[in-house]
């Protein structure tokens, strides 16, 4: 069964930085995509950036040229480093990974790590 392991969380303040990071293990298929979401109290999840298993990469306007995600396709890791950080940036960020099950496609979640960025 895959489960993905998130970290790198925290508490920071409004212009810091933090990366966070998330590994996939136990997958007997490979893994298409990884990306992170974020959910913000009161607010629905929503995309932060996503990164096939090729080269493309793909954000959220609210964290374009902030946030950079990459992967080690190797590793089944996801990073994500986020700079220049905002209160508005401020929610649990889930990892997750999609991958071709045989049969149907398969969507995993992480267990969620949480940003605060202090104004």
């Amino acid at each position: 069964q895959v489960q993905l392991v998130e970290s790198g969380g925290g508490l920071v303040q409004a212009g810091g930085s933090l990366t966070l990071s998330c590994a996939a293990s136990g997958s007997t298929f490979p893994i298409t995509d990884m990306g992170w979401y974020r959910q913000a109290p009161g607010k629905q999840r929503e995309v932060v950036a996503t990164k096939p298993s090729g080269d493309s990469t793909n954000y959220a306007d609210a964290v374009q040229g902030r946030f950079t995600i990459s992967r080690d396709n190797a590793r089944n890791t996801v990073f994500l480093p986020m700079n220049t950080l905002k209160p508005e940036d401020t929610a649990v960020y889930y990892c997750n990974a999609r991958f071709w099950a045989g049969t149907n496609w398969s969507n995993i979640w992480g267990q969620g790590t949480q940003v605060t960025v202090s104004s």
